[in-house]
């Protein structure tokens, strides 16, 4: 997990996947946006981060870029079929 100088994890896997820790914020949330190509600090306001916790989450991102793009795309699949199950 990705740690900030006082070496608490700022990455946590919680049941919801890979969130930002002291938020209800996932990686994959971020991803969403990231897709879309908005810029980072849009993305930090839109979920109220401060500049460490969102740089954190680009950066283990970045690091891990494979099975983050995994995860994503299996919770992508997931919601898809969610929504056709309720439609």
């Amino acid at each position: 997990m990705v740690s900030v100088s006082n070496n608490k994890p700022t990455i946590i896997r919680t049941e919801r996947g890979l969130t930002i820790a002291g938020t209800r914020t996932t990686l994959y949330d971020v991803m969403d946006y990231l897709t879309a190509e908005y810029p980072p600090k849009f993305i930090r306001c839109l979920f109220d981060l401060t500049e460490d916790r969102i740089n954190a989450a680009l950066s283990y991102i970045e690091e891990n870029r494979a099975e983050i793009q995994a995860e994503y795309q299996l919770v992508l699949r997931e919601a898809k079929e969610i929504q056709h199950y309720w439609e």
